[in-house]
């Protein structure tokens, strides 16, 4: 998956309307706030399934831990339950079975099995190492939100339309059991998944931690699991590409100026990102309002001129500041 952090991802544009008056009549009709979302990408041990590396298949999986076999599961069948889930390469360029946007060399795969799931957290082992490795560090802050997006082909060896699959954030309770927070399904239709060749973006939103929640500060859990019913199994998924983003927000604040011609735009901001100001005569319309500016880690503010203007809308975009 992409090493590069997804920051500044713009998803909204504060804007006020203002008018040539005074400026007690700005004071009153230009202060206000706005939030502006920016996400940034938390890395997920394998989260694009290229380890280890293999030249046709491998059940193997490092980084993930595979669910326990249920009792009543009849390995005898065809299958040995470790071998519902794996890693496969992607086919040679030209194969007509070739993914043609999967990240990396490698996919995973998924058994259309009641209870079939791969998970990961802080404390998870997978089948070559016993002991936890810690390397999936994250954990649920308080203030921010959390998305889980992976790339999922459904549909594979004459899968059952409306067979589903579940996305889930998890955390471990102080006995080490792990506790859902918030689930999606995913259910696989012709209109969903036309093809075997193309990953569709499945995604699961965990709105903003509170302090007094449980799982506040505690590590995260993702897990992908099987959730056909017994009478409708069979078939697989393809998966890969696994993001997860932490969300924040800023507030941007628009206040008069120290003349009747400017206004003050301001924001907090955090070190080794850049800031831009956009400004635009209608939404979407934008041009950028001077050169970035870098982030502190402080308040920062730049004063615009609206002589001229009858109205604008303003929007901020934050990217990664380039190392020199």
């Amino acid at each position: 998956m992409g090493k590069q952090p997804a920051l500044g991802r713009q998803s909204g544009a504060l804007w006020r309307r203002f008018v040539a008056g005074s400026a007690i009549a700005w004071c009153v009709f230009v202060a206000g706030h706005s939030p502006i979302l920016r996400a940034a990408i938390l890395p997920v041990p394998n989260g694009s399934f290229e380890s280890p590396s293999t030249l046709f298949v491998s059940p193997g999986m490092n980084s993930w831990r595979k669910s326990a076999k249920p009792e009543d599961y009849d390995e005898t069948g065809g299958f040995l339950w470790d071998q519902l889930t794996g890693l496969f390469k992607n086919p040679a360029v030209g194969a007509v079975d070739r993914i043609d946007n999967c990240d990396g060399d490698q996919a995973a795969w998924m058994f259309a099995v009641p209870g079939v799931a791969l998970f990961q957290d802080f404390d998870a082992t997978d089948a070559g190492h016993p002991q936890p490795a810690h390397e999936f560090s994250a954990t649920y802050s308080p203030g921010k939100s959390y998305r889980l997006t992976i790339g999922v082909i459904g549909g594979g060896g004459r899968m059952a339309e409306g067979v589903t699959l579940e996305l889930a954030f998890y955390y471990r309770d102080p006995n080490g059991l792990p506790v859902v927070i918030q689930q999606e399904t995913v259910t696989n239709t012709r209109e969903r998944f036309p093809n075997n060749t193309h990953l569709v973006d499945s995604s699961l939103l965990l709105t903003k931690v509170r302090p007094e929640d449980p799982w506040a500060g505690r590590h995260i859990g993702v897990r992908m699991l099987s959730t056909v019913s017994p009478d409708a199994q069979g078939g697989y998924w393809d998966l890969d590409n696994l993001r997860l983003e932490e969300i924040s927000s800023l507030s941007l604040t628009l206040s008069p100026g120290p003349s009747t011609s400017e206004l003050r735009l301001s924001w907090a901001s955090e070190q080794g990102l850049l800031y831009q100001v956009r400004r635009g005569a209608e939404l979407g319309d934008w041009v950028n309002e001077g050169a970035p500016i870098p982030g502190t880690g402080e308040e920062l503010s730049t004063l615009i001129d609206i002589r001229g203007h009858s109205h604008a809308y303003f929007s901020l975009v934050a990217t990664p500041a380039i190392a020199p």
